[in-house]
This record gives structure tokens, sequence and C-alpha cells, in this order.
């Protein structure tokens, strides 16, 4: 369904009266740009809002309440069977629709129980095994997955650094915007200073080629191309780790060269893992998982590693203590003392 075919901010799906108002939709992408929100936030929300309407057949939302909100949620758990996550994502779409956009003061949807997750111990390599997997990705690819796992980068925190986050000389990464909105310090690690250096100065050719062809913009957050409108230009903001091509921002219309798909590195630690003979099923994140445990297995203070990380409670590093305890890691088996 098109988004001209949902919702005026009226009547249910009055063309007439919506030929004023802006379509729902509209007022939806319009909040989640003036909060700051990420394009993925904007394209999970506005499908679950398509998908919560289509499901009522097509009603306006301001006609619904609790009743059709819980039914929705539980056909997505007991017919589309989805992840108790993505069912609160769900929630949290609709949860922003009727507080911001419709400004609807209803508590029982803020009162409503969310799905609870299953309490499970993260996935992590030993020392040796993650060096099995990273003898296996080479190239870029190989530089990002050194960076999860030798700084604690998030995948997507990796893919969307910028130059002037690196400090050579300090050795340390920047991470702005990480979860929750916030910026953390983390180390560069010695080892990939050298191959970082080497992979910038491609990477500022090809900037110096787009530039030359009548480009070399790169997107700016909060505004910033307006107050600075040279600096999506300037070297610094460049991506760390560009696509190899250029594409179409869907926001603003504009070539840009993108940063690297993430998917790239997932399809890429993907085959690493199988050609290293691993049985676990460790992905991209399973790096950053690893490095905390093996921070922590060093003696590294666990505030410290929480910082690392950007836990905003140290109760959620906690649990790589629990996967440190765990078999042969923390306790003598009874049968090895007989």
């Amino acid at each position: 369904m098109s988004d001209t075919t949902l919702l005026s901010a009226g009547q249910p799906f009055d063309n007439q009266a919506a030929l004023h108002p802006p379509r729902l939709l509209e007022q939806v992408r319009e909040a989640i740009l003036l909060r700051h929100y990420s394009i993925r936030t904007e394209q999970a929300y506005t499908d679950w809002i398509k998908r919560f309407i289509l499901f009522h057949g097509k009603r306006h939302p301001r006609e619904m309440g609790a009743a059709e909100v819980e039914r929705f949620l539980t056909h997505l758990a007991v017919e589309g069977r989805v992840a108790a996550s993505t069912q609160n994502q769900a929630l949290s779409a609709l949860l922003f629709l009727y507080r911001e956009v419709l400004k609807v003061d209803l508590p029982w949807l803020g009162e409503m129980t969310r799905a609870k997750r299953p309490g499970r111990l993260p996935v992590v390599l030993t020392v040796e095994e993650v060096r099995r997997v990273l003898a296996r990705i080479d190239g870029q690819q190989g530089l990002m997955a050194d960076l999860l796992y030798g700084a604690g980068l998030r995948l997507l925190e990796c893919v969307r650094l910028r130059v002037k986050d690196l400090d050579f000389e300090m050795r340390q990464i920047t991470v702005r915007d990480g979860k929750e909105e916030k910026d953390r310090m983390t180390m560069l690690p010695q080892s990939v200073l050298e191959p970082l250096r080497a992979h910038l100065e491609k990477v500022k050719v090809l900037h110096a080629q787009d530039l030359e062809e009548g480009f070399g913009e790169v997107y700016l957050p909060y505004a910033l191309d307006r107050k600075y409108p040279d600096a999506s230009r300037e070297w610094g903001w460049q991506y760390v780790f560009p696509a190899a091509g250029r594409s179409v921002d869907p926001r603003s219309g504009q070539e840009r060269r993108h940063h690297v798909d993430e998917q790239t590195l997932q399809r890429a630690m993907k085959k690493a893992v199988r050609a290293a003979g691993l049985t676990k099923p460790a992905s991209c994140h399973t790096l950053r998982h690893s490095f905390a445990t093996h921070l922590l297995q060093s003696g590294y203070d666990i505030r410290t590693v929480q910082e690392l990380l950007g836990h905003q409670d140290v109760a959620t590093t906690m649990i790589y203590t629990h996967v440190l305890n765990r078999g042969g890691s923390g306790v003598i088996s009874p049968l090895d003392r007989s």
C-alpha cells in the first residue's frame, strides 16, 4: 500500500479531508525527524503503523484503543510467532504514534506489559577462536572485524565511524551517537594503526575523485549541513568505511557516498565462522561479547569495561561475569577431583 492511501489526520481515509492536513505517515516522519531518529527507526515505525492499520481494516488509530492494540500484539506473538524484541518494537511504534503524533493521552498504552525477552547468555568465543575467525576475514571487512573485537564496537557504530572520530596519537576512538544517543570513548588497538592509516589513504583518494566529479558530500546529522555548509565535503566528516558506489539519499534526494552496508561484514563473518570450523552460532556482535569477556578475564575492572561498552547500567555488563563462571572457566568439576 502506498502512503497516499493511508489516513489523513481527520476522518478515516477521506481523500477530500486529506487534501489539507498532512497524512498520518507524513506526520509520523515529521515527528521522527524532529527528534533526530535514524532512518532505520523511521522505516521500522512507519512499517508497524501500516501493519496495525491494515490489520484492523484500515480504521483510523483515533477510533481504536487498548483492545485493538492488544489484539494486534497478540496476533504478532501467536500467529506471527515473532520474537519478544520484535513485539516490543511494534509496541514502541504504536506508543510513538499515539503520544507524539496524535497527541492522545492513553494511559492504558503506556501500562501495557512488554514481552519479556528470554534470559540467554551471550555467545562468546575463546581468544584462539577469535584469532581463527579474524584470520579468515580480509580487506576492509577484516579491518572492521578487528575493530569490533579490538575496541568493543557495535556493528552500526563501526560502519558509521567518521575520520575525525579516530585519534591516532591518543590511540582512542570516539563513538558518536551510540545506543541511547550517547557518546563514549574506547581504545584504538595498536595492531590496527598502520593498516587503518593505509586504508584511510585509499579512502582519501576516493573522496578526492568524488570532489572532482562534483560530489564528495556526506550526510551530516542534526542539520549541521545548514549550520556549516562546507562541512559535508570536509575530509574529517567522511566515513572511515565508505560504500563502493554513490547512492541517492532517501530523505534529501541528493547523490552521496554513504557508509558501507553492514550486511557485507555480516556475510563475511558468517563465512569466516564456517571456514574456521566453529559450531558456535557466532555473529558480528559475538566479537563485542568476546571483547568484554576477555577484558574481564584479564583482570580489568567491570566499571572500566562498562564504560568501554557504553552500558548505561552495570547490571548489563554483569552478564559477562556469568559467562566467566560457566563450565571449566570458573568451576572445577567434582569428576576432576576424584
